[in-house]
Formats: structure tokens, sequence, C-alpha cells
């Protein structure tokens, strides 16, 4: 049997999911459409199968699966062609986080290769002379924000824990599609003309390459990345290595501490000293289901698993998807989680981490304090779990930024694999080195280390990883067999993004395409947010009556999952809002 943190109980047999048929990329799609999509776009598998965020990518990723490649395998592919193509959103200058599932051997395995604060860092990283935090762009552009990379040494250990094809094999794709050039998309583009896109074009690194004689990339550029393609060997020949030591790690170092205005502390020894670290999986019952996500320096297996918990109160099937009630409780289900997560979560190598956070019994208590008919005053207040130094620790406010990138990829084996990978904004901070955008992960910290003379749990602290939202998950059934791998993009709304859908698939019994194109909503202990442009909208009234308040915006999610039918077959959805797509054989 897999080894959980958490033990799996058997409660109530899943619901049966509608047939789907052959998918079809439709990168253009616009919020208004994103309703009417059906299951009839859901892409099916006998075998193997990826779904991520650009075309290009999940080709690569069903390529290197064709030949025989395990799902690390094809993640290695899909990263590297991803840092490319869609160089906004992750890369080689970030981290990310990976549930690994191996078939054979009935494990789960969670990677964390979240960045880490520079050994020189403290407490005042992101305070101003005057001891006041900084404005928070002022502290993403340039140095200040870059925290030590955690993916290349990451796509390393996967391939030595989990890979068949031979290294550098994986990286021919990303090398030659980075010399013959590839063709600029939408999504990228449209990113080059808002504000990241002004502050990346005053980059002393990074404008060159993405404003050719002053002007943006725009959509059917074809753009060649020479420098990218040089990293890439460098790496293929010397593993992650020579990505942490010599020139490399020379010249991120260099970009780093010799910013013009906003200079960083990253040095030699952050580079050389940094480790991924597999940490066991944070699970709960669910629907006689098995959530498993990654837990912290993550907040997202926790804080899914909160809401999914105080949700496994309340008969959400019978209220369905078209049913005001539903998203009320799904709402107070979201603030409840996240006045903990805002409290107590943090990376667990500095902080003492709660473990009554998914107690049953804690969890009951706080499902008692929602009203179904009237929402809780905002912000909601953090519990008391069991958990005698709860009362040490400040609210910690901040919030990521919607950057990032999702890949859940199934192998012929039935190896499963769902990554989250980021430089956090897009762009991140805006410094270029070796063809990669280098992250500003360190802004995911706390600016303000205490409040009130308590100490901040995401406060900043040398070597600490910052708290993420990132949620990849994957969900097993009554038989320990994988169900369902899921993940999202989006910054801290990636907690409601996944919660919703893994409540679409399990309590309403929609295929996984079908789950992903719904409309969003997330309520992150405060506005109850409904996604602009869909039918979703049209609750805000009865919502609002409920006494929420509601914003109506823009919620891209970048939904990217696989569900794994009784009869073995795969089914796959790509987020209609982004570029992506399924691909399986």
């Amino acid at each position: 049997m897999i080894t959980r943190l958490l033990p799996f109980t058997c409660l109530l047999a899943g619901l049966a999911a509608t047939p789907a048929a052959a998918q079809t990329a439709e990168p253009d799609r616009t919020p208004e459409d994103t309703i009417a999509i059906t299951a009839q776009e859901a892409g099916q598998a006998a075998h193997f199968m990826v779904s991520a965020a650009h075309p290009l990518a999940a080709q690569v990723g069903y390529e290197v699966l064709q030949a025989g490649g395990t799902a690390a395998d094809a993640a290695i592919a899909v990263q590297l062609v991803l840092n490319l193509v869609e160089p906004q959103s992750s890369g080689l200058g970030g981290g990310a986080f990976v549930l690994y599932y191996d078939a054979a051997t009935d494990r789960l395995t969670t990677y964390d290769a979240r960045e880490t604060a520079p050994l020189a860092a403290g407490g005042d990283l992101f305070l101003d002379a005057a001891g006041e935090p900084m404005g928070f762009w002022d502290a993403v552009v340039g140095g200040r924000s870059v925290g030590t990379p955690g993916t290349p040494r990451l796509l390393e250990v996967l391939h030595e824990n989990h890979g068949r094809t031979p290294w550098a094999e994986l990286f021919q794709p990303a090398i030659a599609l980075a010399e013959d050039g590839f063709t600029v998309g939408q999504r990228l583009a449209g990113t080059l003309t808002g504000a990241r896109g002004e502050a990346l074009a005053l980059s002393p690194t990074a404008a060159g390459y993405f404003f050719p004689a002053g002007q943006a990339l725009a959509a059917g550029d074809l753009v060649r990345n020479t420098a990218f393609a040089e990293t890439l060997r460098t790496l293929a020949d010397g593993g992650a290595n020579a990505f942490y030591y010599g020139p490399l790690a020379e010249a991120i170092v260099e970009t780093v501490t010799s910013h013009p205005t906003n200079p960083g502390l990253l040095a030699l020894d952050d580079l050389r000293a940094y480790e991924v670290v597999e940490r066991p999986a944070v699970c709960l019952p669910y629907r006689g289901y098995e959530v498993c996500g990654m837990g912290p320096p993550s907040s997202g297996g926790l804080t899914v698993g909160q809401m999914l918990g105080l949700l496994e109160h309340f008969d959400m099937a019978a209220l369905g998807p078209n049913d005001p009630d539903a998203w009320h409780l799904f709402a107070e289900a979201g603030a409840l989680a996240f006045a903990d997560r805002n409290r107590y979560m943090a990376d667990a190598d500095f902080v003492n981490m709660p473990g009554g956070l998914l107690d049953p019994a804690y969890l009951t208590v706080r499902a008692q304090a929602i009203d179904p008919d009237t929402a809780l005053p905002r912000p909601v207040a953090p519990g008391n779990p069991p958990w005698r130094e709860a009362a040490l620790w400040a609210d910690d406010a901040s919030q990521e930024r919607p950057g990032t990138s999702h890949i859940a990829i199934i192998d012929a084996e039935g190896n499963a694999l769902s990554m989250t990978t980021t430089i956090e904004s897009a762009f991140g901070s805006t410094l270029m080195v070796g063809g990669f955008l280098l992250n500003n992960e360190l802004t995911d910290f706390s600016f303000q280390p205490e409040e009130d003379g308590r100490p901040v749990a995401n406060r900043v602290e040398p070597g600490k990883r910052p708290r993420s939202s990132m949620a990849p998950t994957i969900v097993f059934d009554a038989d320990g067999g994988v169900r369902l791998v899921i993940g999202s993009p989006g910054g801290s709304r990636i907690i409601a993004y996944v919660a919703r859908v893994i409540v679409s698939v399990l309590d309403w019994g929609y295929d996984v395409q079908t789950a992903i194109s719904q409309p969003n909503a997330a309520d992150r202990n405060g506005a109850t947010d409904l996604e602009e442009g869909t039918e979703i909208t049209a609750l805000a009234p009865l919502l609002e009556a409920r006494g929420h308040d509601v914003s109506i915006r823009d919620l891209n999610s970048g939904l990217h999952g696989i569900e794994v039918l009784p009869d073995g077959t795969l089914r796959g959805g790509a987020d209609p809002r982004r570029e992506g797509t399924v691909h399986g054989d």
C-alpha cells in the first residue's frame, strides 16, 4: 500500500463520469466561450497521455512517452520546451513541486524544488531604510527578489529516480526548437503588451530578446534563442552541476548582484548548497477517494485538503453546480481554510506546522461555523487546531501573483506525475541569463517579519523556502489506483481552482475537461471572486443576499489534468483559457 501522511478511509463509492471524444486545441477562446465547452472536446487515450500548457510541449512529451519513456522523462522534456515557448511562466530559473506515483512499487513521492532565500538574507530583506515594507513591484524587479533556483536539480533527481530515456536525449527537442526557431503564441505576445511587459522592456538583460529593435515580439513571429540552446547543451553534457557550479552559476550571481537599482544577495554558496527535498504527501479522504497533495512549504495540499474536509460535511452532489447554495458553501470553505493558511503555513523546516489542520474533529468544529444561509464576516479568524504553539504566530496577508504552469502525465506503465512549475510573477524578476529568466520567488515571503510583536511564520530567513499555493494533486480511488491528476497556475487562487475541479469530478460527475472548463470561483478570506464573462456571474445577487462581497473578475486558471476511467482509459483536459492541449496514444 502507498505510504501517506494521513491514513486513507474508504467512505463512499465514486460517481461515474460521462464519455468523451478527441480534443481540439483552441488557444484563443475568450472567457465568454468558457462555459460552452463540452465533454466532447476531451481527449482520450488507451495507454499514456500528457496535458501541458503549450501544444509544442505536449507534443514533445507525447513523443517521449511513445518511445518508451517514463512520466519523469516526459516531464523533463516538457519543462525544457515550456521554458522556451512560455518563458513568462516557468523554467530553469525557477522552482517546482512534483507528485510522482510509481505504479510498480505503489509508492507516492513528493519532491520539493522550491527556491530558497540566500544565506545572507534576513527578515529585513524587503524593508526600506525606515523599516517599512517596500512596494511590491519595487521589490520584484531586479536581483533582490531572486531565490536559489530549484528546477535544474529537480529534473536531475526525477531522472535519477524515475527516468529511463538517456538524459541528454531529453534536451534535444528544446535545443532544436531554440536553434531552428518557434512561433510566438498569443499568450506570450499578450503578456508583453501589459504592465509586466513594460517592466521587462526596462531590463538590461531581457529587453534585447523580448523587444528586438525596440518592438515587442508579436504572435506569429519566428524566434530563436541560441543562448538557451547553449545552456541546454551545457546541462545535457554536465548535468545539473553545470548550472550550480562553474561559468553559468557565476553569470547568474553576477546578474543578480550587479542590478543597478535593486541588487540581490544570491551567492555561489547558495547555488552549491541547493538540494531537492523529498517530503511526505499530504492526504485526506474525500467521498471514498484519497486526495494527495504537496506539503509545506506549499500551502496547496493542506488548504485544498481543508476545503474538501469542510465540504465533506455537506451534500455537494445533491446541490449541484447550478445551485447558489453550493457556491456559498465553496466560498465559506475557502475563507475558513485561508484563515488557517495565512496564520500557520510556511516552510516546515523552519516552522513547526500544526498537524491538526486536517484532523477530522478539528474540521468538524470549523464546519459547524458555516451557516447555510449567511456568509461569515470577513476576514474569518483562524481556528485553534490541537497544537500548543498555535498562538505564537501572526497573520500573513501576502498573496502570490498569478504566473506558473502545470503538467500532468501518465505513462504506459501507469506511473503518474503532477508537476506545478513557476518563476512566480510573469517574467519573474525580469532578469535574464543564459537565455532564461530568473524567478522573483522571494516576494512570496511576508515583507513584514512580525506583527504586534509576534513573528510571521512566512517571514524571510536564511535558506528558507517561501510559502507557495501551488497544489499539484493526485486523487486515488478506493482500490488505491490513480483516479485524477490535476493542478493549475493562478497565484493563491490555485487552491480554489484545484478544489473546484475535484468537486466537479467527484461530486458532480463531470469528465475532467468539462470540469476544467467550468467557470471559476474563489474566496481567499475576503471577497468572493466569480469569473467574468461566464454564467456563474448570474449567481452574484444570490450570493450578495447571503452577505458575500462579490467581485467579478478575470480568473485565468491554467488547469491541466488526466483522469483514469474504470476500464483504464485515460481522459485528459486542458484549460481553454490558455494555449494548452492534451496528447495521448
